[in-house]
């Protein structure tokens, strides 16, 4: 069996009693590393705190190993019972279908233990999850690629009055561009989390670029930090306001804010920059 299970937001506890009772009986327990981290992974201790609370070895699967040796885990589970943990919910992430596709082609049985993620979290605003259209992702922008691809996703959200969730960039385990050149051995980049700040100046900057007052300034936007954290940092305010805002540690989301009911108004009032 594959088990591909979903770990939550908060710590080594968001895991559910069924999860556990999977990673407890697995032979092998392998993390995925790269599309979302745990509150405690950004720290060195944040590995051992799993591997303590659920009294197995962990292996850190990275990127490549999910996208290129998947077969590899997926092989082990025709005779084993191999653990996949997942931040968040296991299909927050399309790679995660993607594995689901594989197994099952090779005739692995699968089974998925859901959590909570932050598509449903970010109901703790008070913006009601069925007043939200497509959510978007935001990518660093570099000098030479600057992808907006999402304003047109943002524009018609907003033309049905809906609210749009976005996710910020995590840039893990990425390549540097001279290792790539070289061949070889790969070097990597530190890692990069997005800040609301940031994702706010990028998307001011498409604004003015795009001209077609689809959000400005004055838009009402919810910044999220560690969301499901018991230091989570939730503010509502206008784009220039957050755009001050010290969120503090990773990892950050942001939603702009559609045609409110008078309901979500009076919840979204206690989290008023």
């Amino acid at each position: 069996m594959l088990y591909i299970i979903g770990l939550g937001l908060g710590d080594e506890k968001d895991i559910t009693l069924r999860g556990l009772e999977a990673v407890k009986k697995s032979q092998k327990v392998y993390m995925e590393a790269y599309t979302s981290l745990l509150s405690f992974g950004l720290s060195a201790s944040g590995l051992s705190n799993l591997e303590n609370f659920y009294g197995k070895q962990i292996i850190l699967a990275d990127r490549e190993m999910v996208e290129e040796k998947a077969g590899d885990m997926i092989e082990e589970a025709i005779d084993n019972d191999i653990a996949f943990l997942v931040v968040g919910d296991p299909f927050g992430a399309t790679t995660h279908s993607d594995l689901v596709v594989r197994a099952k082609t090779l005739g692995v049985k699968v089974e998925v233990v859901h959590n909570a993620s932050v598509m449903n979290a970010v109901g703790i605003c008070g913006l009601q999850l069925y007043h939200y259209g497509e959510t978007v992702s935001i990518p660093f922008f570099t000098e030479t690629w600057r992808p907006d691809s999402f304003y047109e996703k943002i524009k018609k959200n907003r033309s049905l009055g809906l609210h749009t969730l976005c996710l910020l960039d995590i840039r893990v385990k990425e390549p540097t561009f001279e290792s790539l050149c070289r061949g070889g051995n790969k070097q990597y980049e530190p890692p990069r989390y997005m800040t609301v700040n940031t994702a706010i100046e990028q998307l001011l900057e498409v604004e003015q670029k795009h001209g077609e007052s689809v959000y400005g300034e004055d838009t009402e936007c919810v910044g999220f930090a560690r969301l499901g954290s018991e230091d989570q940092k939730i503010v509502a305010g206008t784009m220039k306001q957050l755009e001050s805002v010290d969120f503090g540690a990773p990892l950050h989301c942001l939603v702009i804010v559609g045609k409110t009911h008078p309901v979500e108004e009076e919840m979204l009032e206690f989290y008023k920059y």
